[in-house]
């Protein structure tokens, strides 16, 4: 893997949303697929069946990037790290509403921002020069 930040990142992070969309529905039984709120996961962060799986296409997204090279890792972790954002501040205004598919709730707001910081932080500040290796 190199010691890239960009594919460092990717892959983690990658890792990490892959055992949350597993673990996730080991809290959403009996929720209904898009659920405004949902089970508990941690004890912390609301989750239905649908925010599982957009943890497994996002972990996914993320692993496989990080394994591919540097310049697919830095084009997911942007890419994810922007979409994030955009949920992290959205979400404040989707809970207690029919909008809220993903059943968010405020710690996966900050959850959602902070990994959103350290996405597009690294993705857009790490292997700056014009020339990105592949490796």
């Amino acid at each position: 893997m190199g010691s890239s930040p960009n594919r460092i990142v990717a892959t983690v992070f990658g890792a990490v949303y892959l055992l949350v969309g597993l673990l996730g529905f080991a809290f959403t039984g009996g929720v209904s697929f898009i659920a405004t709120e949902g089970g508990l996961l941690l004890g912390i962060f609301e989750v239905n069946p649908l925010h599982n799986i957009a943890h497994l296409l996002i972990g996914g997204a993320l692993l496989i990037a990080g394994l591919r090279g540097v310049r697919p890792a830095k084009i997911v972790n942007i890419t994810v790290g922007a979409a994030y954002l955009l949920l992290g501040v959205v979400g404040f205004f989707l809970v207690g509403t029919a909008a809220n598919i993903l059943a968010l709730n405020t710690p996966d707001h900050f959850l959602h921002l902070a990994s959103a910081l350290v996405l597009l932080g690294v993705g857009l500040g790490a292997e700056r020069s014009s020339r990105v290796a592949t490796a």
